[in-house]
């Protein structure tokens, strides 16, 4: 059976869905890998070091069982499969399948990965908010104007940067992590109870507030009223206004991001603050920010998220390569694929199959 590597088509996508040194693992469950020509270059990856560990350069897709991709096949992509064959790819709703269901294209979408304990090695959505998280720490690092760490010199003392993180999901964590790394003093805030405990492993200050928790399913935060909101923002106004670098986390797929931070919170931040906002994509967590793009307000700099993990292409990469091979080794049987629809990380992926649009999740 042969499993094509699609060369992705979406401006300012870098990353690629398999890299060379996990192609033999797809050999030895049994398949035929064929690369399109130049899938890898935007990551740094060769034809010659895919065709090194035993995958064939091809620019076809016609003949494959299976396409894996970062994003979504084109349409015309998707017509010149053959019926019945199969794509894994992130696919996020609502995206048109027609083209899907005329060819009987079997569809599963990696971010719908069920959080389980049985399916972490396969959640992409985790391992791509490692990279932004991570991103994220040194776009703040980057912009802001000063120094992260303390520094005691003969010369004085240069007190270390003050970072606020909201959100202590993947992400939040990571950039907490990242930052502390760096040596700046870091508070972290997250609607959900376990939050504080996280937060505190990472050796950052817990911002704690007069307000109950949200647990939600699938360890996202549940969805709070509009009073509990304004109530929320009034109590973070001033941990944000003594923040040299704010960074915002807080986003579920598929759904509008919640607003954090008003126009009137920036404002009170101090002239050279930089915001970074990772869910600028989805409407963002702070007001005016624009995804893909750099905001001034006033002296305060709003960056805005856009594809971040493809903004680290290399890591990015091999880390979705690995969580899409996981979920192929999990549909083989006897080096064949053959998904077993009844296992719940299946059906839970599977967005078309025979003809028929599937539920999703």
């Amino acid at each position: 059976m042969h499993i094509a590597v699609a060369r992705e088509f979406q401006p300012g996508e870098a990353r690629v869905s398999l890299v060379p040194e996990l192609v033999g693992k797809l050999v030895a469950a049994g398949y035929e890998v064929d690369v399109q020509s130049g899938a890898g270059r935007p990551a740094m990856l060769t034809d010659e070091a895919y065709a090194a560990a035993g995958a064939k350069i091809t620019d076809a897709l016609d003949q494959a069982d299976v396409v894996i991709s970062v994003q979504p096949l084109a349409d015309d992509q998707v017509s010149a499969l053959r019926p019945g064959a199969t794509t894994i790819s992130f696919f996020p709703r609502p995206t048109d399948v027609a083209s899907r269901l005329a060819g009987s294209i079997t569809t599963f979408g990696m971010e719908y990965v069920p959080r389980i304990s049985r399916a972490q090695s396969m959640d992409a959505l985790s391992s791509q908010s490692l990279v932004s998280g991570y991103r994220a720490a040194i776009v703040a690092a980057g912009r802001l104007r000063q120094f992260f760490p303390l520094s005691m010199t003969a010369a004085g003392t240069v007190p270390p940067a003050q970072i606020v993180v909201l959100g202590a999901g993947v992400a939040g964590l990571q950039a907490i992590a990242t930052c502390r790394r760096l040596g700046a003093v870091v508070k972290g805030y997250d609607v959900r109870a376990a939050a504080a405990e996280e937060i505190r492993s990472m050796g950052a200050q817990a911002i704690e507030l007069d307000l109950p928790t949200l647990e939600g399913a699938g360890g996202y935060a549940r969805e709070m009223t509009e009073d509990r909101a304004a109530r929320q923002r009034e109590l973070l106004a001033p941990f944000i206004a003594a923040a040299d670098a704010l960074i915002t986390t807080a986003a579920v797929p598929g759904r509008q991001a919640p607003v954090l931070v008003t126009g009137e919170m920036v404002a009170q931040m101090k002239p050279g603050s930089v915001v970074v906002d990772l869910a600028a994509e989805s409407g963002g967590n702070v007001e005016g920010v624009e995804a893909g793009g750099v905001v001034q307000v006033g002296g305060v700099q709003l960056w805005g998220g856009a594809n971040v993990p493809s903004q680290m292409p290399g890591p990015a990469s091999r880390l979705y390569a690995q969580n899409v091979v996981n979920v192929l080794l999990l549909m083989t049987r006897e080096g064949e694929f053959a998904p077993d629809f009844d296992d719940e990380i299946v059906a839970a992926m599977c967005l078309t199959h025979a003809g028929q649009e599937r539920t999703a999740p």
